[in-house]
């Protein structure tokens, strides 16, 4: 798949199914300015659309995934806009997008960018990465989906004492916390995360988008509105063309190949 556009403040490249989007400010920390959120959003909107990108991986160029927000890119006159113009619709976009998303934590990841790698759907980290909440120390609150996100993965305790006081979070921590999928010693991690983006670019896409969705959904569903829409999800499954090649491999005990359909 080829993605128009030349880009500045990202990477973009394809393999086999896999869309690599890496934030490429690394003299900067890969910390977010109005441009780089510009060429974040048009390229998602272009995998959106693509039927050939079955899984994203969002990383960070050099010592760091993202320090956040590039505070002296920022409007600090009106705050909520800035929230409101690009962080929100980058948070909603990623969650609703209907493959897999891992986020590949090569260092630190800080503010609203830790709550960006939280909000993916795998996060794999470096043992050297970490993880700030470092909202507090300019008198604001978290934003990034960070106070919806971080509750649901370490409990209303730790994520009340993390954003208040900034304490540094070892990628060791988070995985022992259920804050992340995996900690990888340093060496590993791109091998790690290309193995896993891989193997999911190869699995029954749609099922893993639903899945995807249920999974967000079951966070503000009861039980027997969660049973409904399993059954509703899994009728729309059972009618891909992934589904029938499942049943036919299982049936003929072969190794079923899916194209995402």
């Amino acid at each position: 798949m080829k993605i128009d556009g030349n880009y500045e403040f990202i990477e973009i490249g394809f393999d086999d199914g896999v869309a690599w989007l890496t934030l490429n400010r690394p003299d900067k920390l890969n910390s977010f300015n109005a441009g780089m959120h510009e060429e974040v959003a048009e390229v998602l909107s272009q995998i959106q659309q693509s039927p050939t990108v079955r899984c994203l991986v969002i990383s960070g160029a050099g010592r760091a995934f993202s320090a956040g927000q590039d505070l002296a890119d920022l409007d600090m006159s009106n705050l909520g806009d800035v929230v409101e113009r690009y962080y929100n619709p980058l948070l909603r976009t990623l969650t609703q997008l209907p493959i897999p998303v891992i986020a590949c934590v090569n260092g630190v990841a800080a503010g609203a960018a830790a709550n960006l790698a939280l909000a993916c759907d795998i996060v794999l980290a470096a043992r050297s990465a970490k993880f700030i909440q470092s909202f507090h120390q300019l008198g604001l609150v978290p934003d990034g989906g960070g106070t919806w996100t971080l509750p649901r993965l370490v409990g209303l305790a730790r994520a009340t004492a993390l954003c208040m006081t900034g304490e540094v979070v070892s990628a060791e921590k988070a995985e022992n916390w259920g804050m992340i999928w995996r900690c990888v010693d340093d060496e590993e991690l791109n091998t790690e995360t290309t193995q896993l983006a891989h193997t999911l670019a190869k699995k029954a896409t749609v099922g893993l988008g639903f899945t995807k969705q249920l999974l967000r959904l079951s966070q503000t569903r009861t039980l027997d509105e969660q049973l409904d829409l399993e059954r509703d999800y899994q009728q729309a499954a059972s009618s891909t063309k992934d589904f029938a090649e499942g049943v036919d491999a299982f049936l003929n005990k072969r190794k079923p190949v899916f194209t995402g359909e």
